[in-house]
């Protein structure tokens, strides 16, 4: 059986054909990113691990998860594809002629929800540079018919900057994955989109990457993420670590620790914390990392930034670091800089609305802030990243 080829995204750019191609052949293909931060190295010994009876009819992904070190993770085709049916249905898709692409394909979201999706259904897909060609993206969406687009929370921000009093009618579905759902941003989303139905999607790469659908006008809650997908189960642990098995999932890894076989009997960790509803939704409480005890006191930084977005607008986004008690704590980064008055409006509302042990030790702010490449916020290089701007410090 033929070594596992590997494409990346720039092949890709350069022809248009090549991911169809890989698609097409049995053969198993690993698709990366032209800068990932993981090393040749480590991805070559990865796929040398790949045992026989996968290097036929799957792919593979690069994805550093919840943990920050690197996985590759492998999906089926056939179970793919299936997914793409039944998200086809279940976000009323049917109307949509063209996919506009923002993000990195290599970003699972965007392989499976609009890739595989154009490529299944015959539509057309327009990739562009995103919000690093602003005046190229607003092209791309005046020109739109009938078109869907995919987003991560992370870009609403770069919305607003760039296209707040722009309106796109030509964009009929709009969804979000990858991140907390901009719930408080839904005036802006509507007055930009005016035509589109809105979904907030809930997965990770190890799903392929759908576990959870809802429309925006569904609940009010960012944190409500939606109804599992027919077929799919999900429960949580004691820890309230969210579990999943999933006939769409990754039917394996690669780690550190080696290859790691997901079958039909596995429950798979999302990475998220969260607990089930009485409307039979799912309400996520945040990444694992997110939730931590201070001074016995469970803080939960989702919430928090909930608080925070009640008064803000712009970006924001935190890291964490240990205080002067060796006790673990959060520093809260905004950008761009607030006004005065907008952060005495911050502070209060944290004040007003959670105890002192859970306020951030400090409020920086930022021009911009560091992307990884799928355009999530870079929360691991926060707290290295130059040119912070200190506003609030909290005097314990």
């Amino acid at each position: 059986m033929a070594h596992p080829r590997v494409i990346r995204e720039s092949e890709v750019v350069a022809n248009s054909l090549l991911l169809q191609e890989c698609w097409s052949n049995s053969s198993t293909f690993i698709f990366v990113p032209d800068t990932s931060g993981i090393s040749p190295g480590w991805l070559n010994r990865a796929i040398d691990q790949i045992p026989l009876e996968y290097r036929c009819d799957c792919f593979g992904l690069l994805t550093s998860g919840s943990t920050g070190t690197p996985k590759l993770v492998i999906g089926n085709k056939l179970r793919s594809e299936r997914l793409v049916r039944l998200l086809h249905r279940l976000q009323d898709s049917e109307a949509v002629c063209e996919t506009v692409c923002v993000l990195p394909l290599t970003y699972c979201y965007a392989f499976v929800n609009q890739w595989l999706w154009a490529q299944i259904y015959r539509r057309d897909l327009r990739r562009t540079q995103g919000f690093s060609e602003p005046d190229a993206l607003k092209e791309a969406f005046l020109e739109a018919k009938t078109a869907m687009l995919c987003l991560v929370g992370g870009q609403v921000p770069l919305l607003r900057r760039y296209f707040r009093w722009l309106t796109f009618p030509g964009i009929i579905r709009l969804h979000f994955a990858g991140g907390r759902f901009p719930q408080e941003q839904l005036d802006l989303l509507q007055r930009c989109f005016p035509n589109a139905q809105i979904y907030n999607n809930y997965g990770c790469t190890e799903a392929m990457p759908r576990l959870t659908l809802r429309r925006a006008e569904a609940s009010p809650e960012a944190s409500h993420i939606g109804f599992q997908l027919p077929g799919i189960e999900i429960q949580t642990d004691q820890e309230q670590r969210l579990l999943f098995r999933s006939p769409y999932g990754a039917v394996a890894y690669i780690d550190d620790s080696g290859f790691q076989v997901l079958d039909k009997e596995t429950w798979i960790p999302s990475g998220d914390l969260g607990n089930s509803l009485a409307d039979g939704g799912w309400h996520l409480l945040g990444r694992a990392d997110e939730v931590f005890k201070r001074y016995g006191e469970k803080v939960s930084l989702p919430l928090l930034l909930t608080t925070v977005r009640r008064y803000w607008t712009g970006d924001a986004a935190f890291y964490k670091e240990t205080d002067s008690s060796g006790e673990q704590a959060w520093v809260l980064v905004l950008s761009p800089e607030p006004d005065k008055q907008v952060l005495r409006r911050i502070l209060r509302g944290l004040r007003d609305s959670h105890p002192r042990t859970h306020w951030p030790l400090r409020v920086e702010s930022l021009k911009e802030m560091p992307l990884l490449p799928n355009e999530k916020t870079d929360t691991r290089g926060l707290a290295a990243a130059p040119g912070k701007q200190l506003l609030w410090r909290q005097w314990l």
